[in-house]
């Protein structure tokens, strides 16, 4: 018998095979190449130039913000700045350097420049008012208290006799007074002093002996840190003289402890 050498059967050599084997050698992971193969491969390191292009833009950026915030800063500090320009453009001028305002406007007389229907008391009561502070620097380089400003009432004039009207209405809680009281000089003095509190004064006259020609009034006003009205005459009244002294007034009755006050009280249930 003639012997025959066995052999080994081998599966067909494809070409799939030649490249796994071709990259075992080459010591890959020994896929096939394809789409697995690459996305399973090693990527290339970041280069210089990437980092270099990410720290532009965070610089960039940075920048933005900083110049965003600078922006803001100097617009609420123009707006600040007109605002307090358009303050001080309202109000009063400014004193120059010589001690006289700045860019004011001549002073006019009474009643001038004044807009139709304002009362020419208004305007009175500024000049009184001047005049006031020129008589208390007056009495303050004396070292004295002007006498309004004392806690008594002056006693260069004694009230003699008071003659007093007076009208109430009810509907609105007001009253209309009218008082005449006989004054005797004890002091030659040009100022009246008595006290008055929440009262408008309509008018006011000093006459002498009651027949005789009136004082002129000068000014009037009134001093609320004592409560006191002054009667200011353009002369002195003479000693041991009598003058008579007529106020004309209004007021509110008052729903408090203060001069002719309301008060009401409760009768069988009902308030009277």
């Amino acid at each position: 018998m003639a012997l025959e050498e066995k052999r080994e059967k081998r599966p067909p050599v494809t070409p799939m095979m030649i490249e796994e084997e071709a990259a075992l050698r080459n010591g890959s992971r020994g896929l096939p190449p394809g789409p697995w193969a690459e996305a399973a491969g090693p990527r290339p390191p970041t280069t210089e130039r990437h980092i270099a292009v990410h720290k532009r833009l965070v610089l960039g950026f940075a920048v933005s913000i900083l110049a965003l915030l600078a922006v803001t800063m100097i617009a609420v500090l123009l707006s600040v700045r007109f605002e307090e320009c358009g303050a001080a453009a309202d109000g009063p001028p400014r004193a120059g350097g010589n001690g006289s305002l700045s860019g004011a406007a001549p002073r006019q007389p009474p009643g001038a420049g004044q807009p139709p229907g304002r009362p020419e008391e208004e305007v009175r009561g500024g000049e009184a008012a001047e005049e006031e502070e020129e008589e208390e620097e007056e009495w303050q380089r004396r070292r004295e208290l002007p006498p309004w400003a004392r806690p008594r009432l002056p006693r260069h004039l004694r009230p003699l006799h008071y003659n007093l009207m007076l009208s109430a209405f009810m509907e609105n809680f007001t009253f209309s007074g009218e008082v005449n009281v006989q004054l005797e000089v004890r002091n030659a003095s040009r100022y009246i002093v008595l006290h008055a509190h929440r009262m408008h004064i309509e008018a006011v006259r000093v006459a002498e002996d009651k027949l005789a020609g009136g004082v002129r009034v000068a000014r009037t006003f009134f001093y609320p840190q004592t409560q006191v009205f002054v009667v200011v005459l353009n002369r002195s009244l003479e000693v041991q003289r009598s003058y008579n002294l007529k106020i004309i007034y209004n007021a509110l009755i008052e729903n408090e402890l203060l001069g002719f006050f309301r008060s009401s009280y409760v009768l069988h249930g009902e308030r009277r």
